[in-house]
């Protein structure tokens, strides 16, 4: 892209729900010469759970599933209008969608969004924490995440199918979209506790909108094995597709050595 002022290595598109300040929070903190980050919101309608859950009498997993359905009727309008942008490549920054139906599911989903952008390059959480976790040669891993039980079972049936060991997964089942990114700081560390062990190779946080940014590098010196932000997973994966290599020290291992 080297005819872009502004952009001269990629113009990255980011599609994200209209509830999530996560993301955004996490691309200042990758502010790259030649680079830039895009963000296009999708309405999500549905934004406290547990009010649904008393209005409605379903339960949290079936309030949960009714939010990602809302999602996918949405995104595609986001899509369009960050297209319009020109950019170089598109990433996801929603990840519960992603990792949804297990493998089978993830391909299903990519290839839906692959319909609406053409032969513009895609990252998605789930595709974006495999490679990283392949990166690490890690085998046997935890997970933490911010949904409900129904979306735990989801992003363990994915881990698995794709062949590793999930030894952990914890899950916060926040009662909000908004209530993810609202998250403390004790529970995260808490969570981080609960799900590691000598057998654990690599730990993943799932959720695109709780950001771990600015506590998994750190974590990594003391746990001494790589922690995964998905946001983190998501930048290095979208930047190295769009052939930008920089190492970017003090964000974790990720991006310092691969």
């Amino acid at each position: 892209m080297e005819n872009y002022q502004l952009a001269s290595r990629a113009r990255i598109g980011v599609v994200i729900p209209s509830t999530n300040t996560g993301v955004e929070y996490d691309l200042q903190k990758f502010i790259l010469d030649g680079v830039t980050w895009h963000p296009s919101r999708f309405w999500i309608e549905l934004r406290n759970w547990a009010d649904e859950v008393e209005s409605t009498g379903d339960d949290s997993d079936t309030v949960f599933e009714r939010f990602l359905e809302i999602m996918r009727g949405e995104i595609p309008i986001a899509l369009r209008n960050v297209l319009s942008a020109e950019v170089s490549h598109i990433m996801l920054g929603m990840s519960a969608e992603t990792f949804w139906g297990g493998e089978e599911g993830s391909i299903l989903f990519e290839q839906g969004i692959r319909e609406h952008i053409g032969d513009v390059g895609l990252t998605t959480g789930a595709a974006a924490a495999r490679e990283a976790l392949d990166c690490f040669g890690a085998k046997t891993l935890s997970v933490i995440t911010p949904y409900p039980p129904v979306g735990d079972a989801n992003v363990r049936q994915y881990f698995e199918e794709i062949g590793f060991e999930v030894r952990h997964v914890r899950g916060l089942n926040r009662p909000s979209a908004t209530a993810i990114a609202e998250t403390s700081i004790q529970e995260v560390l808490q969570a981080v506790r609960d799900v590691d062990d000598d057998g654990v190779d690599a730990i993943v946080q799932c959720g695109t909108n709780l950001s771990t940014v600015d506590l998994f590098p750190t974590l990594e010196h003391t746990l001494q094995k790589p922690l995964i932000p998905i946001n983190v997973a998501t930048v290095w994966h979208a930047l190295r597709a769009c052939g930008v290599h920089d190492r970017i020290t003090g964000r974790g291992r990720l991006l310092e050595e691969f």
